[in-house]
This record gives structure tokens, C-alpha cells and sequence, in this order.
């Protein structure tokens, strides 16, 4: 037996059967940066950006991602999500708006690739809204901050 989850005895890639793990309520939160110029924050903030209100735009196309998780990474389970949000935290005095993406649902499998994904798609949302204004736009600090739920149980990042 292989000692990878994704791939059988003979080396094939398969989904994971998850057909008999109980249910429980899972939860995961991920986050993104994305750093820009002082300038661009500012007119995002005061809606001025010529495609429209950016951080609306990005919630909705972060919350869209993470329903659609399994058509963009294979062997992820197709879920039934029962809440996604996403938040923006604007930090002028670092140029920088942070990306917090939290996926909900009662089922056999976890929510971590869907927050990721919803994380990941609205910092791309921002970047793409913001492009002709700021192209040296970063995406950094993608990752998972805290899940909840399933036999791994309880996990938080380490801040430093």
C-alpha cells in the first residue's frame, strides 16, 4: 500500500474515499497580502478605480472560487459549503490590504483548499483591478491560519 493518499498500490492518482469518515462541522481561514503603492490603496479605498468598487468585486470573486475548489484542483471532494466569507483588512501605513477567507460546511472532508482558494482568487481580483494603475503590485503570505473540525482536530498557525 502506498504511503500517499492520492495515489494506489499500483501508482495511480486517485481521490481519496472518504465514503465512511463521520461528519463533523469544519471550518477553515486562510490568508493573503497584497502589497501596492500608497497611492493605489487610496483610490481603491475611495472607490476611484476606473473598473469599479475592487474590494466588492474581489469579496464576491473569492467567495465564487471556493464553491468552485474541485473544478480547479484536482482530486479536491466537490463540497456542499454552508458559509464562505471574505474580509479585507486595509493597512495604509503599510501600503498593504490583508485577505481573510473563512469556509464553513457539516461534511467528511475539510474546508482548507476552499479558503485558500478564496483567499488566493480575491488577491488576484484586487491585482487585476488595480493593474493599469500599479503593476508592481505583490501577492504575498498565502497560507492557512486556523481549521477547526475532523480527526486532526484543532489548528492555528504560529504567529510570529
Amino acid at each position: 500500500m502506498s504511503e500517499f493518499t492520492h495515489i494506489d498500490p499500483k501508482g495511480r492518482v486517485r481521490m481519496v474515499d472518504i465514503t465512511d469518515k463521520p461528519a463533523s462541522q469544519r471550518m477553515a481561514k486562510a490568508r493573503a497580502s497584497i502589497r501596492m503603492q500608497a497611492a493605489t490603496l487610496q483610490q481603491i479605498l475611495d472607490r476611484k478605480i476606473k473598473k469599479g468598487n475592487v474590494l466588492e468585486t474581489a469579496r464576491i470573486a473569492g467567495i465564487m472560487a471556493a464553491k468552485k475548489t474541485a473544478d480547479l484542483i484536482p482530486m479536491c471532494h466537490p463540497l456542499n459549503l454552508s458559509h464562505v466569507s471574505v474580509d479585507f483588512y486595509p493597512d495604509a501605513g503599510g501600503s498593504v490590504i490583508g485577505i481573510e477567507a473563512t469556509a464553513r460546511l457539516v461534511g467528511q472532508t475539510g474546508v482548507e483548499m476552499e479558503a485558500l482558494t478564496a483567499a488566493a482568487v480575491a488577491s488576484l481580483t484586487v491585482y487585476d483591478m488595480c493593474k493599469s494603475t500599479d503593476r508592481e503590485m505583490a501577492i504575498t503570505e498565502i497560507r492557512l491560519v486556523e481549521k477547526t473540525g475532523g480527526k486532526s482536530g484543532h489548528y492555528r498557525f504560529p504567529e510570529s
